[in-house]
């Protein structure tokens, strides 16, 4: 557990950006039942938060893809995060639209972007990675070399794993799952045996049983 992935995991238990809840799952939209619930947008509303957020992930832009030449925003919740790693290493934003616009021009990359231009994106939180893989698929055609995607917060799921690995795209997050589950139970917002479930529901969410 490194201090950034533990500052930013208390950061989003303290502004409830995470809710733990492994005795009354969640369920998402593909319909797995989950123990925790991740909302990153509420993020932007807390300057400090951000502040950490956009410092933690230029550090590791710095350091590990120091080439980069473009930061790219996911719509939507990764814009404004994108946006303020941008302004740190002051390097040129573009952002991502899920789709292509249907009317105007089209287009699905807002802002400047040249072929052969070295990109690292950033989202609000990895899954399983569909829907950032998407827009790495878009950058890509425009002539993007993306050295690298990056997020606030991933669940550290083996289908992100699988799936980053066929797209052939490096992946960081400044924090995950089995460090905030940690620091949940540091806190004391969890016990021992939701501990035991929680780390149960990352092994195989498509069968974790909340009653076990």
């Amino acid at each position: 557990m490194t201090e950034i992935a533990a500052t930013i995991a208390r950061d989003l238990l303290s502004i409830q950006a995470v809710t733990l809840r492994p005795n009354a799952p969640f369920t998402w939209a593909s319909g797995i039942h989950s123990p925790i619930y991740t909302d990153n947008r509420l993020t932007i509303s807390y300057p400090q938060v951000r502040q950490h957020i956009a410092a933690g992930i230029a550090a590791i832009i710095k350091r590990d893809y120091p080439d980069t030449q473009v930061i790219a925003g996911v719509a939507t919740a990764g814009i404004p995060h994108a946006a303020w790693v941008a302004q740190l290493l002051d390097l040129p934003l573009i952002y991502v639209r899920s789709k292509p616009k249907d009317h105007g021009a089209g287009r699905q990359i807002e802002g400047v972007l040249k072929a052969g231009e070295k990109v690292v994106m950033l989202d609000d939180l990895i899954s399983t990675g569909g829907s950032v893989l998407q827009a790495a698929k878009a950058v890509q055609a425009e002539g993007g070399d993306i050295l690298a995607v990056g997020s606030i917060f991933s669940y550290g799921l083996g289908a992100a794993t699988t799936n980053f690995e066929a797209a052939k795209l490096p992946l960081f997050s400044l924090s995950n799952y089995t460090t905030l589950i940690k620091v949940a139970r540091e806190k004391g917002d969890i016990n021992d045996a939701e501990l035991a479930s929680l780390h149960t529901w990352r092994k195989d969410p498509q069968h974790w049983d909340p009653k076990q």
